[in-house]
């Protein structure tokens, strides 16, 4: 990454995310966004994608807008940030998350590399997390352990259809992994894939 607009948009993240925390503790929540362009310059993506990552969840879960977006970073971005974002945050958790799993079928490549590095730090978060708490982690969230192994494993599902090339394949692969590492016991008769 040559250009100046991947550290603008660190900038423009941890501002937008200032005073917020990962759910249940005290990880400055920027953090997060950070793990997910991580995840996306290791696998050589664009710096668009790199900079989604940066700000996926700014307009999700804080007073950016899209408009903003777009006009700092470009349309490009700006609709990879809408792609990685859930539509509507009033709906009920089961509804947001049955149509993210829908739409990760049919998004376009770059929405779905966005979202997958965004689920891929998540699990990852919560694995560390539960190695140090035991099931203890469950209670930061709105929907227990069986919940979210529903929701991760038809993540990874969605996920593994669309193993066709690079980097894709590799990522998919990754969070496919850790899905069943961390939920083995959730699904111990289901392969995905």
């Amino acid at each position: 990454m040559k250009s100046d607009a991947v550290f603008d948009a660190i900038e423009f993240a941890a501002r937008a995310h200032r005073h917020q925390h990962r759910k249940g503790t005290g990880v400055p929540y920027i953090i997060h966004p950070l793990g997910v362009a991580h995840i996306l310059i290791d696998l050589g993506c664009h710096e668009d994608l790199v900079i989604a990552g940066l700000l996926h969840d700014t307009v999700e879960d804080t007073e950016v807008t899209l408009e903003q977006i777009r006009e700092r970073f470009g349309a490009r971005v700006a609709g990879l940030v809408e792609g990685a974002s859930e539509p509507d945050k009033s709906d009920s958790w089961e509804n947001r998350k049955s149509h993210t799993i829908e739409y990760l079928k049919i998004a376009p490549e770059d929405v779905a590399l966005v979202s997958c590095a965004d689920k891929l730090d998540n699990i990852r978060s919560m694995r560390r997390d539960h190695a140090r708490l035991g099931n203890a982690i469950w209670k930061r969230f709105r929907r227990q352990r069986a919940q979210q192994a529903w929701y991760y494993t038809n993540l990874a599902v969605a996920f593994g259809l669309r193993m066709d090339g690079e980097p894709g394949r590799t990522l998919f692969g990754e969070f496919i992994s850790e899905v069943e590492s961390f939920f083995k016991e959730d699904h111990q008769d289901t392969k995905i894939k």
